[in-house]
């Protein structure tokens, strides 16, 4: 049975504190150049390093957004400013919603 064996690498930190990441990290991690990284901060004060990815999005969300990105892209003209109608009919429609922004998102919202 072979013995589990962590392989250790370090980096120095520039006056700007930046790093190069190691190549046996970058490997580790499959990362590429423009790649994002996570570190997560544990109780102990240890510092763990992951490959970030992005949350996946709603994709029903995410094509309709796409379309109406294209559709002002090829039809700026149609674009036109908020009236004072559609303000006033927004303003009517939000007047008894109380929000507090200094109030914390919960994980679900956040």
């Amino acid at each position: 049975m072979l013995a589990q064996m962590a392989l250790e690498a370090e980096s120095t930190l520039t006056d700007r504190f930046q790093t190069t990441v190691p190549s046996p990290v970058r490997q580790a991690l499959h990362l590429g150049k423009k790649d994002k990284i996570k570190y997560v901060i544990q109780s102990d004060g240890s510092v763990l390093m992951k490959r970030f990815e992005a949350e996946d999005g709603d994709p029903v969300l995410d094509q309709f957004l796409s379309f109406l990105a294209a559709d002002m892209q090829k039809h700026p003209e149609k674009l036109q400013p908020l009236t004072d109608s559609m303000r006033q009919s927004v303003a009517s429609l939000v007047a008894d919603v109380d929000i507090d922004l200094d109030t914390a998102l919960s994980d679900e919202d956040a």
